[in-house]
């Protein structure tokens, strides 16, 4: 009987290009792909990109539309409908008791915010006593702030997150009379009614156009066809399904940098690395800590809100920034780059077209300083000089990446350069990527020490069509490795294919006990189901923040459809042959030192001279989980193996035995947890009693003889 083959889609919405692959459901594999110009200014906007190219792959594949079992798309709709001012206008509905509607007044009334030079978002603003909060007022209240032009309304109530009535009342109240509305407690469960209430206005903003894009979006996929669920892809770097995106669209900020996140997660496999997203004229930089991207609160026109995002840093820096010429030096590389000036790359053209070229210095747009240099052939044909010829004169660009092109033809191009400067052809090259990575450079130093990534562990991953052309040079700079990811041009693509669903709760928790993080915990594991995760491997984990008393459970988990592939498992040999190619050594030299029926634990041992006569001995480590994923990765640290029975008073142990007491500092380990497939990350713990509580929690339920591993690594946090 022969296997019914079935595929994902996946669609990533560019600021430039909108990118669709079609894979294997089975091996991952990219069959097909296709892309078209961002249909911005299309009438349905860029749902209309969408629907072209998941067309189109189909059509090119002549795969048949009842085979898709998922389809996913990023978008960059919500980030540019807040950068271009393109909203619409809101109005809040403050709500609290008498006693403490004298803060809830002023708290709930959001001043303007800037979301571009001239363009603000100013919300209207009533406030209602719950004394007299009720139907009739709730609608008197809309009625008056709809007269003022208001099309999205917000229902904000103190303590909102502990009782959600007031804001559900005037919720119901908005839907009768048919404006679009959303409530503070849909958003987030945090207090601070002031942040709270701007996070809901700026989700509100986006809401219509959001919703109208959604809905076209889905009509389209069902007229093709395919009846799989529509998912899109969020901030944080996981997928929600179309119903949730309806409601909190807002989550879509900053999905695009999150797609080639995720696509580096599950298509490569990174445990821990500096991820760069290189496109033509800027990039994306990030980290990816122990097999999970870091997020941060996303902050619009200046303002805090509770979105979480990737905490990425975006530089004006990438493949096709052209060079700017000051006299006989090189003044600076972009930020404008080949594209915006409408030029072909110098790397891209055959050695034939560029004949007896000419150096220009030119302005690429209007105001731009007419530094920028170019190149004009004999046939008059004008060529830019970017990074990614750089790389080619060079062989950074090796034959099968994308910024590969012709180094011949890049050689001709920046002879006239090299004369200009006084210098050869190849050394004219290397300032132009040593210009670039002084930029590149101190971003991934600060991100190094910000995350404490050991120097030694930290890969450079290299995604975009222009990864060639600045990440290996950064990385030989820095002495870091690299890899540039298979497919690296349409990684965003194969990321939005393969995100986990992903849900975050968070709660104001003072002193959480096992029961207060057990219940989070469920929450955070039942809203992904909701989502669309299969139940049996969903995983969540807990951070607790003991300085701002907040509780996040982040619950992540496989589709059902991508599930099955989580039933392969790599043998000890091959889980020790991967360990072994991650510390760089043999592998008779790698032991298996604890693991559980999900995850093995390996350790090996590296003697290091320090200075002439010090040596020192560290023991990296590896968890391996059984797809053959590092999933924790350090270069020096203890392993302990134990059991459910006896797993807290193990942490409590080496808890205590890594802990560095100095005098008025206390410096405590970095420690995880590995029960069954779970990996319990106790990094952002810094008291015992909270790990304990933590890992109560997560060992509940075990079978008292079901094994448990812990590994213990010297922090460097102190309280």
């Amino acid at each position: 009987m022969t296997t019914r083959k079935t595929y994902r889609i996946g669609i990533d919405v560019g600021g430039t290009f909108t990118k669709a692959v079609l894979i294997d459901n089975q091996t991952f594999e990219v069959i097909d792909r296709y892309s078209v110009l961002t249909t911005h200014g299309e009438a349905r906007g860029v749902a209309k990109g969408v629907i072209e190219v998941f067309r189109n792959v189909l059509e090119r594949s002549q795969v048949e539309p009842g085979d898709v079992v998922f389809l996913a798309h990023s978008t960059t709709q919500a980030t540019n409908a807040l950068l271009e001012g393109d909203v619409a206008a809101v109005g809040v509905i403050g709500m609290a008791t008498r006693v403490e509607a004298v803060l809830a007044r002023g708290q709930s009334s959001i001043r303007e915010i800037e979301l571009a030079p001239g363009r603000h978002l100013r919300p209207g603003h009533r406030f209602l006593t719950t004394d007299v909060l009720g139907d009739e007022s709730a609608r008197n209240a809309i009625e008056e702030l709809r007269a003022e032009g208001v099309q999205v309304v917000v229902a904000s109530s103190a303590f909102g997150v502990d009782d959600q009535s007031g804001e559900e009342l005037v919720m119901r109240a908005a839907q009768d009379l048919g404006v679009p509305a959303t409530g503070g407690h849909e958003i987030t469960k945090l207090y601070g009614l002031t942040t709270r209430t701007r996070t809901a206005v700026i989700n509100a903003s986006i809401l219509p156009k959001m919703i109208a894009t959604a809905n076209m979006t889905e009509a389209s996929v069902r007229e093709a066809g395919i009846d799989a669920p529509l998912m899109i892809m969020r901030g944080d770097g996981g997928v929600m399904d179309v119903r949730e995106m309806r409601r909190r669209p807002a989550l879509t900020m900053l999905s695009g940098p999150a797609a080639s996140v995720a696509g580096a997660l599950m298509y490569l496999k990174v445990s821990d690395g500096i991820y760069f997203e290189v496109g033509g004229t800027s990039t994306n930089i990030g980290v990816i800590r122990n097999g999970r991207p870091t997020i941060k609160y996303a902050r619009v026109g200046g303002h805090d809100t509770y979105v979480s995002s990737l905490d990425v840093r975006v530089i004006g820096i990438a493949g096709g920034s052209m060079v700017r010429v000051r006299g006989s030096a090189i003044s600076d590389v972009g930020p404008r780059s080949a594209h915006i000036a409408g030029l072909p790359y110098s790397a891209f053209a055959v050695p034939e077209d560029i004949q007896d070229p000419q150096l220009e210095l030119f302005r690429p747009k209007d105001g731009d300083p007419d530094d920028y240099a170019a190149i004009r052939t004999a046939s008059g044909t004008r060529y830019a000089i970017t990074n990614t010829c750089a790389a080619n004169v060079l062989g950074y660009a090796r034959p099968g990446w994308h910024a590969h092109g012709n180094a011949e033809s890049a050689r001709r191009a920046l002879a006239p350069l090299a004369e200009r400067l006084g210098v050869s052809v190849e050394g004219a090259a290397r300032r132009i990527l040593e210009t670039a990575a002084q930029k590149v450079i101190p971003v991934v130093q600060s991100l190094l020490a910000e995350y404490a990534l050991d120097r030694d562990q930290a890969l450079l991953v290299g995604e975009g069509g222009g990864a060639a052309a600045l990440i290996p040079f950064v990385a030989e700079r820095m002495g870091l490795a690299f890899k540039i990811s298979q497919d690296a041009e349409v990684i965003s693509s194969i990321g939005v294919a393969l995100a986990l669903v992903r849900e975050s709760v968070e709660r104001v928790i003072p002193n959480p006990t096992a029961e207060d993080l057990q219940r989070i915990k469920r929450e955070a594991f039942d809203a992904a189901v909701r989502l669309g995760a299969a139940p049996e491997n969903v995983e969540v984990t807990i951070e607790v923040d003991a300085q701002t008393q907040r509780v996040r459970a982040t619950a992540a988990g496989a589709s059902e459809m991508r599930a099955q592939d989580l039933l392969k498992d790599v043998s000890e040999d091959e889980a020790r042959e991967i360990a072994a190619s991650s510390m760089g050594l043999p592998r008779e030299r790698v032991v298996l030192v604890a693991a559980t029926d999900q995850v093995r634990v390996f350790q090996g041992e590296v003697e290091e001279r320090r200075l002439r006569l010090f040596r020192r001995r560290r023991r990296p480590v590896r968890a391996v989980d059984r797809e053959g994923v590092i999933r924790v990765q350090r270069s020096d640290a203890v392993v302990v193996g134990a059991s459910a029975g006896s797993g807290l008073d193990q942490l409590k142990r080496v808890w205590e035995q890594v802990t560095i007491y100095n005098g008025d500092s206390v410096i405590t380990p970095d420690v995880f947890v590995i029960a069954g497939r779970r990996i319990v990350d106790l990094t952002g713990v810094s008291a015992l009693d909270q790990a304990l509580a933590i890992g109560r929690s997560e060992l509940e339920g075990l079978a008292p003889d079901a094994p448990v591993a812990l590994i213990s690594v010297q922090g460097a946090r102190g309280i």
